[in-house]
């Protein structure tokens, strides 16, 4: 009998591992063909279809380089907040961010505003639970998103790695920054990471209180509405944008699709700003067949200072074919790089949660917004400018003449790349 039970045991462990590594939806499997520019409408009616909400008018985003601009603009957003709030993050630890987010939250619910935070089981398992007690007891409603039960052992590693604020259902904020302290500063040193993060106004913010309300929904049941959280939204810009999400639960794809919508649609520059490169064959055919179109596409990445070799490893693994046919690849050196931002024909910045890897692709809940304005596109292509004066080139020679110990690292490390 105790065998019996022993091997029933093993075979529910087993069948629960499998599922972690798994999605419901037929995947992408062919690539994409070249039919529309960036600026073409076509282009850019398909991408407000068929990848969920449609694109918005009449909006304003504001850059904000590295946590001495980033915090300061979340944390007096959050001390102006007269209704709700709203924050999903993924990385929440502890250490003087962390109070400083958990002081400003609770002194708004004691002020009456309702707070809702979400916070990711395994991006926040630094965070002490002194700080969470602190909040609720203030009257912040915190939770955890599918935490170490049994019946989340299916999808236990299906995250949310989405960073969402939004403020009175006015002010949203997205981009790269969890609340941890190695985002402080201004990229000055290693201890201090090199991010970006944008402030939103205007009527694309709906979406990302849309975007909070779907994770609000699988953990807790609760519908968040009304005109606290979706208030009637003027013109304040005249930025075109649409935010989107992605989950392995429905619609793991569309962040995807996104891109090798994207990438098909380039006929001039991409630039990308990635923290994580992990790309899957569709995605290097379509940089390469960009590049067949004579489209430039630079890609930075972390260099010596990468949070995670494992990564560094799966990534390089894919450089050489990327390199030979024409990408370039440029690696930063002062920190670790932890930009997401893609920019394509000085037309179109995408901007959010979602790395350049296949976790992301298929396994984490992921939140990006697309920007259409050339002006924005341009102030961003500045931007990656000014990062590429930090960064080094990286050619095909460097990488054939890269150590063995690599060389046979990278073939341990390919087979379970969706799961760095």
């Amino acid at each position: 009998m105790l065998t019996v039970i022993i091997t029933i045991a093993i075979t529910i462990v087993i069948a629960a591992i499998a599922m972690n590594f798994a999605t419901p939806e037929k995947r992408i499997e062919r690539r994409l063909d070249h039919r529309h520019a960036i600026a073409d409408p076509q282009f850019r009616r398909e991408m407000g279809v068929m990848l969920g909400p449609g694109i918005l008018p009449g909006n304003r985003v504001t850059e904000l380089n590295n946590g001495d601009e980033i915090f300061p603009a979340m944390l007096d957003a959050i001390r102006g907040a007269r209704r709700t709030i709203n924050f999903e993050t993924y990385i929440y630890w502890s250490g003087d961010t962390g109070k400083a987010f958990a002081e400003a939250l609770s002194e708004r619910a004691r002020a009456g505003v309702k707070v809702n935070v979400l916070l990711d089981w395994v991006g926040s398992i630094k965070m002490e639970d002194a700080l969470i007690e602190r909040m609720k007891a203030a009257g912040v409603v915190v939770e955890k998103y599918r935490p170490l039960k049994w019946y989340n052992l299916g999808r236990l590693n299906n995250r949310t790695h989405r960073k969402i604020l939004v403020i009175d259902g006015r002010v949203g904020f997205t981009g790269g920054v969890g609340v941890a302290d190695q985002w402080t500063g201004h990229a000055q040193d290693p201890e201090h990471w090199r991010d970006l993060h944008f402030k939103v106004e205007g009527p694309v913010v709906l979406q990302f209180q849309a975007a909070f309300n779907d994770n609000w929904i699988k953990t807790t049941g609760e519908v968040l509405n009304g005109e606290d959280y979706f208030p009637p939204l003027a013109e304040v810009g005249d930025m075109p944008a649409h935010m989107f999400v992605a989950s392995p639960s429905g619609g793991s794809e569309s962040m995807h699709l996104m891109y090798l919508m994207t990438i098909a649609a380039s006929t001039k520059t991409i630039d990308l700003h990635a923290a994580y490169f992990v790309p899957d064959p569709l995605i290097i055919k379509a940089l390469l067949a960009a590049r067949a179109r004579g489209v430039r596409v630079r890609i930075m990445v972390p260099g010596k200072h990468i949070d995670s070799e494992t990564v560094r490893l799966a990534s390089k693994a894919h450089w050489g074919e990327l390199l030979l046919g024409g990408v370039e690849i440029h690696e930063y050196q002062p920190t670790m790089m932890h930009n997401k931002m893609l920019i394509v024909d000085e037309e179109l910045v995408s901007v959010g949660s979602t790395n350049f890897d296949v976790r992301s692709f298929q396994l984490n809940d992921e939140a990006s917004m697309n920007v259409y304005d050339r002006a924005f596109a341009t102030e961003m292509t500045a931007v990656f400018e000014a990062d590429m004066a930090h960064a080094k080139s990286y050619t095909y020679a460097m990488w054939e003449a890269r150590p063995f110990r690599e060389k046979f690292f990278e073939k341990l490390v390919l087979p379970i790349k969706s799961q760095l």
